[in-house]
């Protein structure tokens, strides 16, 4: 029975490392409390790999309504401040609609941008951002370092050469803002949207969560995960773009060039995903305040612990 007295401003969050169950609870509380799943994976919000970033499938959005799932194309940035600004949109949307916005994913910046602020930092002209990009590309990663020490001294001692994306996001802000981005940093963060949060997070054990990805990725090779990244790589996309940095996409291209077997390609992609599992994991103690810890294996299981805990919330008064 589908639970509709939901008050205005209430936002359900299931966050946790990939592969942890959380899309399916997601979708079970969306059945039972008239809600909407709404992405915060930053690689499921492109128009691009839905098998390799394990986007839900038609199955899963015929079930229940689904938001920010592949709509954006890989040619474009999706900073946590833009995905804010969708997600704010789109649960003022759900809302008016009497329907309860659950959150749904791992990405911690987003999370974090959304729960706790970001600084007040003005968009990146798109102009700005592709002369920072054909800049980094013609100096490099140590002579990109070096320009930046130059005017912004600051930055430059906090980053390492080798980390491009940020130093990337560094020079934007520069250029953009004529402010160093160290300076911005130091200013409260705004916070997007006034609602109240009923927060889950994911913690099943380690070793559970790596058996789930292995299998999960060789079930990506079954449904043609391969051809699916071929086709990708040969619209010969700039390497700085955030979608070519999603896990599996750089480890299959050296086997689609040749240069490894694809059972070394299917080993190294899951090392890297155990490694960004270990990450996650990290982030998420560390960063983020559950109300509730699901350490369990099954969310199915814990439906009977958890509905009456959001039903709590719903009924509760509003903030």
């Amino acid at each position: 029975m589908i639970f509709k007295e939901i008050n205005m401003n209430k936002v359900v969050i299931v966050a946790g490392p990939t592969a942890s169950g959380k899309s399916t609870l997601a979708i079970a509380i969306a059945e039972a409390f008239n809600g909407v799943v709404i992405n915060a994976d930053s690689m499921q919000i492109y128009d691009a790999l839905p098998i390799l970033t394990s986007r839900p499938s038609i199955d899963d959005e015929n079930r229940t309504p689904h938001r920010l799932y592949g709509i954006l194309s890989p040619l474009e940035i999706c900073s946590a401040g833009r995905w804010s600004k969708l997600v704010v949109s789109t649960c003022k949307d759900e809302w008016c609609e009497d329907r309860l916005p659950i959150i749904v994913g791992g990405t911690g910046l987003y999370l974090s941008a959304l729960i706790k602020g970001l600084s007040p930092i003005p968009d990146i002209p798109s102009d700005i951002r592709k002369s920072t990009r054909d800049r980094f590309r013609e100096l490099g990663n140590v002579v990109f370092h070096s320009e930046l020490a130059k005017f912004d001294p600051q930055m430059a001692t906090k980053l390492h050469p080798s980390d491009s994306q940020r130093l990337i996001r560094a020079w934007d802000v520069l250029m953009a803002t004529g402010r160093s981005l160290a300076q911005w940093q130091t200013e409260l963060p705004v916070i997007p949207l006034s609602a109240r949060f009923l927060i889950f997070v994911f913690f099943p054990q380690r070793d559970w969560l790596y058996s789930n990805c292995d299998y999960r990725l060789k079930t990506m090779i079954k449904n043609g995960v391969l051809r699916e990244v071929q086709i990708f790589l040969d619209l010969n996309l700039n390497s700085d773009l955030p979608i070519l940095r999603a896990l599996g996409v750089e480890q299959f291209r050296e086997h689609l060039n040749g240069k490894i077997s694809l059972n070394d390609a299917i080993t190294a992609t899951q090392q890297a995903t155990h490694q960004y599992i270990k990450r996650q994991i990290t982030w998420f103690n560390n960063q983020l305040v559950a109300d509730y810890i699901i350490d369990t294996q099954s969310s199915k299981s814990l439906e009977d612990v958890i509905f009456p805990n959001i039903r709590k919330f719903l009924l509760s008064g509003t903030s």
